[in-house]
């Protein structure tokens, strides 16, 4: 069912909406409905806005959790270097050489585990520490 309604519009709007019925061959009525159900529906722009929005609160909480994240791989780092040297007493000079090459040794076996624990997207706090 339609009702009738009657509105005073601009003069040259009145000629906008007749161009546009006259380029698309549909009524003035037809135009004037599609401008109406336009303004009171949810505008795209908004609807494109609020999906925008939800989206930059996911990034913040994501980059939030990894500023987090990262402050404690610092601190981690930071206490073992210090508690490393700590309790490492220092290299006898002669023993320096013997024990550059096992450090060497044993950075490169270091690297390739970590290599392939990466490759197998194995995670070390995921296995489950008994401690934790």
């Amino acid at each position: 069912m339609r009702s009738r309604l009657n509105v005073s519009l601009p003069v040259e709007m009145i000629g906008r909406i007749n161009d546009l019925a006259d380029r698309k061959r549909i009524t003035r009525s037809a135009v004037v409905e599609a401008s109406v159900e336009s303004f009171l529906s949810p505008d795209h722009v908004d609807l494109q806005e609020a999906a925008m929005t939800r989206r930059l609160d996911r990034l913040s909480r994501q980059l939030a959790r990894l500023e987090r994240d990262q402050h404690i791989t610092s601190e981690t780092l930071a206490l073992f270097v210090r508690f490393w040297l700590t309790v490492t007493p220092p290299i006898p000079t002669e023993d320096q050489a013997t024990a550059q090459a096992k450090g060497r040794e044993r950075f490169e076996g270091f690297v390739e585990t970590l290599g392939r624990r990466v490759q197998k997207g194995s995670r070390f706090f995921d296995e489950g520490s008994p401690e934790a």
